[in-house]
């Protein structure tokens, strides 16, 4: 297939103050770029819209550097490849590369990899055989090292991350996995995964929501929100608790700083661990993860939900119905 002289793409237009709003987004149309010496031209057919990519919208010093204003944004994404100028990528390839939100992309070979779409269905390549995957099984098993027996309480259960690892949690012998979720019937899904427990946040504080589903407290707290969930499983942690802190939706979008946790000096006398991470710290457990989530899903003990918005004018309102907490796990955007 070749490729249109035109493609369009999502350009970050405004900085948000707060929630964002489409105004804060624009649609583009701009030349097909050619490739050069050892990059390809991909026909992007996937992208994934990420938590995270709220952070990199502000124009603030972090762990990846901002969206620029009156540019492409990036992020996970797949695609045909169109035309190859490198060696071990031909013409036909899908690979999974970085230049998301946009149609066609020009990509160096060596932030590419060929996916074989043989083994599973692509999109899990950009979900549970991707960075989402490992990083609930790097989250769970190497930054909060839990153990066989072990009481797990994450928060967010129903989305990309979060049911994963509740599912991994299970898969290596947690004696009870607790989920909070956004909705009755994300809380169904939850526990038709197999959590033991689950419960709507909106039904009251997570603190007393949390107390009845883990009565004698957690060892393990997988952190996708931040706020309320993250005092909540302090309160409820066990001497030698360790959390692991992947994310804190529920306060991405807020102009004052949160009021909670209020309760960190527990922290001293219960001798927890909160541990931050990031999932390309643990790129080395890749090829274990791949190997043991591979035979998961041939199994069929673990399984994985998509949500999938159509085109690239819809990304933004794929993107802020993310952050709305639309999805069932991983929003993905068709193009």
């Amino acid at each position: 297939m070749s490729a249109p002289t035109t493609g369009r793409e999502i350009h970050l237009a405004s900085r948000p103050d707060g929630w964002p709003t489409p105004e804060n987004f624009r649609l583009v149309e701009v030349p097909v770029p050619t490739p050069g010496p050892g990059q390809v031209l991909v026909r992007n057919t996937l992208m994934s819209v990420d938590p995270y990519m709220r952070g990199r919208m502000n124009d603030v010093k972090s762990y990846i550097p901002p969206f620029r204003l009156d540019a492409p944004l990036d992020g996970g994404a797949l695609g045909e490849v169109l035309t190859s100028n490198a060696d071990g990528i031909r013409p036909g390839d899908t690979v999974l590369h970085g230049l998301g939100w946009r149609e066609y992309a020009v990509v160096d070979a060596a932030s590419a990899r060929v996916v074989d779409p043989e083994l599973a269905p692509v999109s899990a390549y950009l979900s549970v055989l991707g960075m989402t995957g490992l990083t609930a099984y790097a989250g769970l098993l190497a930054v909060a090292r839990m153990q066989p027996g072990e009481t797990v309480f994450v928060s967010a259960a129903a989305g990309a991350v979060g049911s994963l690892v509740g599912q991994i949690a299970k898969r290596r012998g947690a004696g009870r996995v607790v989920g909070s979720a956004g909705s009755p019937a994300k809380v169904e899904r939850v526990l038709g995964l197999g959590f033991d427990a689950a419960f709507d946040y909106h039904d009251g504080p997570v603190k007393e929501s949390l107390k009845a589903a883990a009565p004698k407290g957690i060892d393990v707290y997988f952190d996708n929100v931040g706020g309320d969930h993250l005092e909540a499983a302090i309160a409820a942690m066990r001497t030698h608790g360790r959390a692991a802190i992947c994310g804190m939706i529920a306060q991405y979008n807020d102009a004052e700083p949160p009021a909670a946790p209020r309760n960190l000096a527990l922290v001293i006398g219960k001798r927890l661990t909160l541990q931050g991470f990031l999932v390309g710290d643990h790129a080395g457990l890749r090829d274990e993860f791949l190997g043991e989530m591979a035979g998961w899903l041939r199994s069929g003990e673990i399984r994985y939900d998509e949500t999938i918005v159509d085109g690239i004018d819809n990304a933004p309102a794929a993107f802020l119905g993310l952050l709305r907490g639309e999805n069932l796990g991983k929003m993905l955007v068709r193009l």
